[in-house]
């Protein structure tokens, strides 16, 4: 290719870089909280890829939206769906959702998607697995991408969830990536979480069930259609069993264990049934307004905690100090310990 040809799309490219860069200093939070308020789903998605965007100058008016969303959130049932890779999830989100949608509600999906350690890309396909309902209008499906945040979940998901409700979404849906350490994060932020898990899939999966079924308000055992029925009313009366040796709930909710088939569409409104039956529960009690309340001081202890590590590699030299202290670490000259100490003290004499 000769330099003449180049030239032109060297220009073309900083065209549309510069028509970016002025669409982004456009973007004005008072703007698109008037968007949000009116449901549309464009304001919304460009809402959320402000707040997911590490910019200086995103985050400043990222935090300004997010001011104007609060008193308009907080209105929705926010539900944590989980389980095991192959369970279903994206199947039981479709049918579910339309479901939801027949009963007049606006269903936001935030479907996260896990990042690879390896290249940094992931698939983000959970559209193309939700067909029909990423068609309907009263439907809106956000996949996004782990970026190697805590548990797998995007970082800015709580935040996505606030912009929803701020946009008129009656239920928020949360998919994490499978079983895992993500689960601890998403039950952090939800109001309802619920666990679908395979008939007969065997004692490999022993080992993680505890931990998630405590966590579990309802368990769901998905694919109960053709020759699995049997096996799936088995596995139903197997987890009530189960739940029944786990320590009371403190806010005297039992779980619930169903059946159903996404595929199929049969029992999809027992789900519903058992989140409205929690909320009936819960809302009179004042323990649904006591969690959340939970959850905002969780929030705000982990974002404390972001922004000091962010403060702490902000420091001028330290990652150099901290190469040097690798170094001396890996030839056995120090203890990790050692090395942890030299670089607090780093950061502490650098910092006063």
């Amino acid at each position: 290719m000769s330099d003449s040809d180049k030239k032109p799309k060297k220009e073309v490219i900083a065209k549309i870089l510069a028509s970016k860069k002025a669409h982004a200093n456009k973007i004005q939070p008072a703007l698109l909280i008037e968007k949000l308020k009116q449901g549309s789903k464009s304001g919304l998605s460009e809402a959320i890829t402000l707040i997911e965007s590490t910019k200086a100058a995103d985050i400043q008016k990222g935090q300004e939206l997010l001011k104007l969303a609060l008193p308009h959130s907080g209105q929705s049932i926010r539900i944590g769906i989980t389980g095991v890779p192959g369970v279903g999830k994206s199947t039981f989100i479709e049918s579910f959702g339309s479901y939801l949608i027949e009963q007049g509600k606006r269903v936001a999906v935030l479907a996260i998607d896990p990042t690879s350690e390896k290249s940094g890309g992931s698939i983000l396909g959970d559209k193309t697995r939700m067909v029909e309902l990423s068609a309907n209008e009263n439907t809106f499906i956000r996949p996004s991408a782990t970026a190697g945040s805590l548990g797998g979940v995007a970082r800015k998901t709580r935040e996505s969830v606030l912009l929803c409700e701020a946009a008129g979404f009656d239920i928020i849906l949360i998919e994490t990536v499978g079983v895992g350490q993500s689960e601890i994060a998403v039950h952090s932020m939800t109001d309802f979480f619920l666990l679908l898990m395979l008939a007969g899939a065997g004692d490999e999966l022993q080992g993680i069930k505890r931990g998630i079924m405590e966590m579990a308000d309802a368990i769901l055992i998905t694919k109960t259609d053709g020759k699995n029925v049997k096996m799936a009313n088995l596995a139903r009366a197997e987890y009530k069993n189960a739940l029944h040796l786990f320590p009371a709930n403190e806010n005297n909710w039992i779980p619930k264990v169903e059946t159903i088939s996404s595929l199929e569409k049969k029992g999809i409104e027992k789900a519903w049934n058992i989140i409205e039956d929690f909320e009936s529960q819960t809302i009179p009690s004042g323990w649904f307004k006591k969690k959340r309340d939970e959850q905002q001081q969780f929030w705000m202890n982990e974002t404390v905690k972001d922004l000091l590590l962010n403060d702490f590699y902000q420091t001028s030299g330290l990652n150099e100090f901290k190469e040097k202290c690798i170094k001396q670490m890996m030839s056995g000259e120090i203890t990790s310990f050692q090395a942890s100490e030299l670089i607090i003290n780093y950061y502490h004499k650098n910092n006063d």
